[in-house]
């Protein structure tokens, strides 16, 4: 990352730039500029002048894009704003990574309270991950429903997040509202808003523990218990979708019901020349090769010892000799052709607009896509959870909130707390949430998932997730455990994987070398 105080501010920022997103791609291609939206659905007008976006500063001064190239799959946005703006958020004082006990920033006080928008004019001040519709969509019908609220949405790939989210939530102008990819650090820091007290006012509190379990840090700097920092915008479900048409081509009668089973159809479709898995693996948009591999964990092993790890467990290790099972056969698998041999080279987005366009019978990826793949691939997208080693066996998937979280010096945190709540229980929310997002919604346990369009793989990712939630068989990412093990640990090391220059003890000995420094700095 190139520092960014070596740049001036004197820029303005008004060009036309592909913008990468890192785990769910863009449902279409859209534009805004300080005129008319353009784009698929002619949303017109109105959102362009509700919405303002701003393209992160370090993305700009890094220079041409030359080196990534324009695909349709791609959205695009015109980004007109003056970069000294941003530019002062950005590098605005970045609190150090603190060792000690979660502070409690940001008025944290348990007092019940449930806000609302009120009637005066308010500027929601949010920050999304690039390429991820669901959080527009929820936005734009917020407005249509409070008039009086609109937004100002900036976006960054998840890895850029990664890096970038404590000093935006230090800076000047904290985000109201802000994507997270990790969470303790931020806690420890005092720069997460404390949520109890909207927990209790709203109700949160009586929800379904599960739901706001991986968003509450106890004060040994651990995961799963203690205050909530932060809520999930819906709650997503990992697993292997799958392209019909060529499944018929090796056999695939019926989703594989053991790890055996599924290796029979890569074997298969490598021997009919039908490329057996599409995946991500570049660094703009972090290894998706994690995917698979967490998968191959749960299956040789038990989940519990892997959520240990993610939550920051005393002594936990992702060193283990199932896991160690579980990557070696992942290595057998990139050995034997069974992912694109330009993994490292493919991004997000170009993965699932190849899978969309027929290449590959499988890619594991989450429900976020549903919307995608009914569009690209209607009538020919299937979903399974991926098989256990032992037909029968527990269902496993990764599953987490779309995690949201409050700076702890926000300008409008109540309003952000009003509208968090307000996706969860909203029903046209609700709605969106299925339809856009393809994922269960959350929120209250008497209240009814709105259903999918018929037809829609969205039903099979519904059905799943409920699977998985009867067998207790979720998982986090392992991608969640620590602010930069996905940066610095997988991905660097599943590259290195699929060069032939890591092995599968040689990878996770690394990612646990890069855990445990990144624990003893305070991440």
């Amino acid at each position: 990352m190139l520092p960014l105080n070596q740049f001036s501010s004197r820029f303005l920022l008004k060009i036309w730039l592909p913008v990468y997103p890192s785990w769910p791609a863009p449902a279409n291609d859209r534009r805004v500029e300080a005129g008319p939206l353009v784009g698929p659905g002619g949303v017109g007008q109105r959102r362009a002048k509700k919405h303002r976006v701003v393209l992160d500063v370090e993305q700009v001064v890094r220079g041409s894009t030359a080196d990534r190239p324009e695909r349709n799959t791609t959205m695009r946005r015109t980004f007109a704003a003056a970069g000294s703006v941003l530019l002062a958020a950005l590098l605005a004082g970045c609190a150090g990574a603190g060792s000690g006990a979660p502070q409690q920033g940001g008025g944290s006080s348990a007092a019940p309270e449930a806000p609302t928008c009120g009637t005066s004019p308010v500027v929601l001040n949010a920050f999304f991950e690039t390429g991820f519709d669901l959080p527009f969509k929820l936005s734009e019908e917020f407005t249509k429903q409070y008039p009086n609220v609109t937004w100002d949405i900036k976006q960054d790939q998840f890895q850029n997040l990664i890096n970038a989210t404590p000093r935006l939530l230090s800076g000047d102008n904290p985000p109201d509202l802000i994507r997270l990819p990790t969470m303790v650090s931020l806690v420890k820091d005092g720069l997460l808003k404390n949520l109890d007290g909207y927990a209790a006012g709203f109700g949160w509190d009586k929800w379904p523990a599960a739901q706001l379990a991986q968003n509450r840090v106890a004060a040994d700097g651990t995961r799963g218990s203690g205050s909530l920092y932060a809520m999930g915008l819906n709650y997503s479900l990992t697993g292997v979708f799958y392209n019909k048409q060529l499944g018929s081509q090796v056999g695939m009668t019926q989703p594989p019901a053991t790890v055996a089973d599924f290796e029979a159809l890569l074997a298969a479709a490598k021997t009919k020349g039908i490329l057996p898995i599409m995946v991500w693996n570049a660094s703009a948009s972090g290894g998706g090769l994690a995917f698979p591999l967490q998968q191959l964990m749960a299956a040789n092993g038990p989940t519990q010892p892997i959520n240990d790890w993610i939550f920051q467990k005393s002594g936990a290790s992702i060193d283990t000799p199932s896991n160690r099972a579980a990557a070696e056969q992942l290595q057998r698998w990139i050995k034997a052709g069974y992912f694109p041999a330009d993994a490292n080279a493919i991004q997000y987005t170009d993965a699932n607009a190849r899978f969309r366009g027929g290449e590959g019978l499988f890619i594991f990826n989450g429900d976020w896509e549903n919307a995608n793949y009914d569009k690209g691939m209607a009538g020919n997208i299937g979903f399974f959870i991926f098989p256990p080693k032992d037909k029968g066996a527990t269902a496993t998937a990764m599953s987490s909130p779309l995690t949201y979280g409050i700076a702890a010096n926000a300008k409008n945190a109540g309003c952000a707390a009003f509208f968090l709540n307000w996706v969860a229980t909203n029903e046209q929310a609700r709605k969106i949430n299925v339809a856009i997002g393809g994922s269960n919604p959350g929120g209250p346990a008497g209240l009814t998932i709105p259903p999918a369009a018929t037809g829609s793989v969205t039903n099979e990712t519904l059905a799943a997730g409920a699977k998985v939630a009867a067998s207790n068989g979720a998982m986090d990412f392992i991608a969640n455990s620590t602010g930069s093990i996905f940066a610095q640990g997988w991905t660097p090391e599943l590259q290195k994987m699929v060069g032939a220059k890591q092995d599968a003890a040689g990878l996770l000995s690394a990612v646990q070398a890069e855990y445990k420094r990144e624990l003893e700095q305070g991440s």
